[in-house]
């Protein structure tokens, strides 16, 4: 293929993403106009007040849709799953009951396999919120509430291909899950309940589940004499001594770095608290390593003790935070 063909084909690709994120955008601006906040408020009175879990359903391309929905809402605290259309036919009804509610999910509003579904929810009282482009559809006449999709069409040249409709469900399904969130004070450390794998669950594990804590801890009185510490810090191995009063209370750090520069013929006469930062930066037990990465990389600082008062419970390296996939 020649250098101006392939040029001409690139030019043509590009033409025709920006074609598609253009409609796409298009599907949303028209979604932005015409949500309806009365519809939309009674629907997530609907969710947030049943006593059940929330089931979302939908067939082809909204099935799929209807699967994330479903993930982000459990994922954030409302019991939520998704129940295929299909396999509801053949015994899966039994896995909603009248204590749920049904969100139930079709472009058209016409999707044969949702039959079984809607006639099961009217049959038992369990109340349907249907997704749709056509509030006149059996799924719209159907459902107690309808949350209406845009009807512009699809971004697919052929006009079948689901891409605009999909998108603006998917909008949707975020509008109600963020909605949740907000109405039910859903916090990070709720959300780091609900993941404590991967990355999400790294960034969102707690100092207390990384610290060095006991005889782990590199800990002296401020007393000390520099051969003590030198001791400490070599055996430890975390590159850091942090040195009490009295009554038990963090007054100073000592860093390997501190060391180097401070290095002279005397150094093993001095005491601890001659040398030593005073009022380091600390953190608790229960703040997030990802804040603790940040309070490290703001003040250029690899080590930080962890206080509960004033007192030392723990300390975390930033190593500790770098092995455990926060970053």
């Amino acid at each position: 293929m020649s250098t101006a063909i392939q040029q001409s084909q690139k030019e043509l690709d590009r033409e025709s993403a920006i074609k598609t994120i253009d409609s796409e955008i298009q599907s949303l601006e028209e979604l932005k106009k015409s949500v309806s906040a009365e519809n939309l408020t009674a629907a997530l009175d609907m969710m947030q007040k049943s006593k059940g879990r929330i089931i979302i359903t939908g067939m082809g391309k909204s099935g799929h849709i209807a699967r994330k929905i479903a993930a982000s809402l459990a994922s954030t605290g409302t019991p939520s799953f998704f129940v295929h259309p299909a396999e509801a036919s053949h015994g899966d009804l039994g896995m909603i009951t009248e204590d749920d509610v049904v969100v139930a999910i079709s472009n058209s509003g016409e999707s044969r396999e949702l039959i079984d579904i809607l006639n099961y929810c009217k049959r038992f009282g369990i109340s349907i919120i249907a997704i749709t482009k056509n509030p006149e559809s059996s799924l719209g006449k159907a459902g107690n509430i309808v949350l209406a999709l845009p009807n512009n069409g699809e971004a697919c040249p052929l006009g079948l291909a689901p891409t605009n409709s999909t998108t603006a469900t998917l909008v949707l399904g975020d509008i109600l899950t963020i909605g949740l969130i907000e109405r039910k004070g859903f916090s990070k450390e709720d959300f780091n309940d609900r993941h404590p794998g991967g990355k999400l669950g790294s960034i969102l594990k707690r100092v207390s589940d990384l610290m060095h804590v006991g005889e782990e801890m590199p800990i002296l009185e401020e007393n000390a004499n520099m051969q003590s510490v030198l001791l400490e810090m070599t055996s430890k191995r975390l590159g850091c001594v942090g040195f009490i009063n009295a009554l038990g209370e963090l007054t100073g750090i000592l860093t390997d770095g501190d060391l180097r520069r401070c290095l002279s013929a005397d150094i093993l006469s001095a005491k601890a608290i001659d040398l030593m930062t005073k009022n380091p930066k600390t953190i608790t037990p229960d703040a997030m390593t990802a804040e603790a990465l940040k309070l490290m990389h703001d003040k250029k600082i690899t080590n930080l003790f962890v206080l509960e008062g004033k007192k030392p419970v723990g300390v975390i390296h930033i190593h500790d935070l770098l092995n455990n996939g926060v970053a």
